[in-house]
């Protein structure tokens, strides 16, 4: 945590010279299944109306596979907005660390998760997550804007909720003091099975 930005730094060029973005800007990357339970559906016109009404201001990165139509969506976007778009359609785990690691942020506009993983992937690697506020979800993020907070939550699973987490991104990105601080700290979130089974224990022993 106390490299983070160098760190960062160093993953994301390396990411924005592969797909041909820019590395000056900030970087929003999707990584799951392209399906409607994680909000995939949403993610081609979240891609076109961020990128068309806010040109040059922010580059996309999307990994996944699933539903054809979302696949499709997304690959046909890349033309009109190369060098601030780009998507991988498949499955590649070493490219998924690579992604945690380079990018400012993580979209997550799941309508449903149980518990998710990859916003605690994300928040290991300095990464702030962007998520609907659902399920585990709910339990893991805290708003920016409320106590303690670090991420940012939405409501819907819609294109302007999801846009209007993006802009509030924005604009920590350009915070570049609070941003470091913000980093540093979500590396730092214990999520352990050793907390979580202390947390446990202690409950188990108020019952008796």
């Amino acid at each position: 945590s106390d490299t983070v930005d160098q760190g960062k730094e160093k993953i994301k060029a390396m990411l924005c010279k592969q797909f041909n973005l820019d590395p000056e800007m900030p970087l929003f990357a999707f990584i799951g299944r392209l399906v409607k339970e994680k909000g995939a559906d949403v993610l081609p016109d979240v891609v076109y109306r961020t990128l068309f009404n806010f040109p040059k201001k922010q580059n996309i990165l999307i990994l996944g596979s699933g539903d054809p139509d979302v696949e499709n969506g997304l690959l046909n976007l890349e033309q009109q907005f190369a060098g601030n778009f780009s998507s991988f359609i498949g499955y590649n785990e070493k490219l998924s660390h690579e992604i945690y690691a380079g990018s400012d942020f993580l979209l997550m506009p799941s309508r449903v998760e149980p518990c998710g993983l990859n916003q605690l992937y994300a928040l290991r690697y300095g990464t702030i997550p962007i998520v609907r506020r659902t399920g585990g979800l709910s339990d893991t993020v805290i708003d920016l804007g409320d106590d303690n907070g670090f991420g940012f939550c939405h409501v819907h699973c819609t294109t302007p909720d999801v846009m209007h987490s993006i802009q509030r991104a924005k604009s920590l990105y350009s915070d570049k003091k609070l941003l470091t601080y913000i980093r540093s700290a979500v590396m730092n979130i214990d999520h352990s099975w050793n907390k979580a089974a202390d947390e446990y224990l202690q409950l188990y022993k108020s019952i008796i």
